[in-house]
């Protein structure tokens, strides 16, 4: 086994290029799955929406097996499948009780080799996305962050929202979801992770048995970084009862080496504790949203800080000030004391969020998959306490109200 071993992380790469990270972890529970660099950037103009309809479709049938077949398998011992896209990754994974890794790696390879896209099973699947297109068109704070994708990058294959439309989805046939999969899931554009009891020695095995029968090689062009465009401020009339407004600039993505500032001043400024600048300038103090959250956007090679907020029509303009303001004193009043007492927050968040073995789980095979090891919490804490001040108001000053974009419903 050409292993690497970190406590509690060991990596290895199958003979066929297919990388691995195996995460010990003891309890009842175990969880397998694949991370494929292939998501809603990837897909061509007339194939918007391809990545995630074949997330969707992978489990209507393989050579082997039916439908149900694949529903049943990790089912009927209490299992769990599951599978998520964005716009760089699809993820296929499945949560079961210890002692079924060879059921769960067995089905996982079969439905990534051998899954055949029935043309019935897809005409049902139309029907499914085309109503979660409707559902979430309706849902004015989901769908405007993709509207105001659209926007700020807009000209590049991140612009377009991961769902497609219903006439892409009535072109994908099964040729088209087969030729997705044989060129976008190949091993050397993914990774296998495993978090649970089993040995490292044991899941390797258990790889080499049922994957490395993955054997072709990968045949897709490079992305490219999308252009930074300039700043907009857009509002759409929608006949909606209350406002939702979407604030956002580019930062830079997960490789830059700044994501600790970055994480710093999205939980300074609108992270879920109630004693936020937003949360409690907004709606503990002024009553004016029911909800306010900042959040970032690490993409492999760009980034998003965006701000969303709720309110009555005729509270926009006092929130939008608000939000300026709430800058502008993370950069003038941060103190070195006050920023450390948000490292120990921020830290502390982190800490109470592993207890989620499931998103841990997913979150080492993405590690891996983007950068080939997992940061552990020790080297999460060290990044987060390299941040001083002077690194801290940059950071704060290149997302500065001025070089905000905004995107209004009403």
């Amino acid at each position: 086994m050409a292993a690497k071993k970190a406590n509690p992380y060991t990596y290895s790469t199958l003979p066929n290029g297919l990388r691995t990270v195996h995460v010990h972890v003891s309890g009842e529970v175990e969880y397998l799955g694949m991370v494929v660099n292939a998501g809603s950037r990837d897909e061509d103009i007339f194939c918007h929406g391809l990545a995630h309809f074949v997330e969707h479709t992978i489990f209507k049938g393989t050579r082997r097996r039916k439908s149900w077949h694949i529903i049943n398998r990790m089912e009927s011992v209490g299992g769990e499948l599951n599978a998520y896209t964005t716009k760089e990754e699809t993820v296929v994974y499945t949560i079961f009780p210890r002692g079924s890794l060879v059921r769960a790696a067995e089905l996982l390879s079969d439905l990534i080799s051998s899954s055949v896209f029935p043309e019935k099973e897809l005409k049902k699947e139309r029907e499914v996305v085309e109503d979660e297109i409707s559902s979430y068109l309706d849902t004015p704070s989901e769908s405007i962050f993709d509207d105001f994708d659209e926007t700020v990058f807009a000209g590049s294959a991140m612009a377009h929202n991961i769902l497609g439309t219903a006439d892409n989805l009535s072109r994908f046939s099964s040729e088209t979801c087969r030729n997705w999969l044989d060129t976008r899931y190949t091993p050397g554009n993914m990774v296998l992770f495993y978090t649970g009891p089993c040995s490292a020695d044991r899941f390797y095995a258990t790889a080499l048995k049922y994957f490395s029968l993955l054997n072709h090689k990968m045949e897709v062009g490079k992305r490219e970084a999308p252009a930074v465009n300039a700043v907009f401020d857009r509002c759409e009339q929608k006949g909606l009862h209350q406002s939702h407004t979407v604030a956002g600039v580019r930062i830079p993505g997960m490789h830059s080496g700044r994501r600790s500032e970055f994480a710093l001043i999205v939980n300074m400024l609108g992270g879920p504790g109630m004693n936020s600048l937003l949360n409690f300038e907004m709606r503990e103090k002024r009553g004016l949203v029911y909800t306010v959250e900042a959040m970032s956007s690490l993409y492999s090679d760009c980034g998003l800080l965006s701000v969303y907020y709720g309110c009555d029509h005729d509270d926009e303009p006092r929130c939008r000030s608000i939000l300026a303001e709430s800058i502008s004193r993370l950069h003038d009043s941060t103190t070195p004391r006050k920023l450390e007492m948000a490292k120990k927050q921020l830290i502390g968040q982190l800490a109470l969020a592993r207890q989620n073995t499931e998103n841990c789980a997913i979150s080492a095979g993405r590690q891996t998959l983007y950068t080939g090891t997992v940061r552990t919490p020790s080297q999460v804490e060290e990044d987060i306490h390299s941040v001083g001040i002077d690194r801290f108001r940059a950071a704060v000053e290149s997302v500065s109200p001025d070089k905000l974009s905004f995107l209004t419903f009403r």
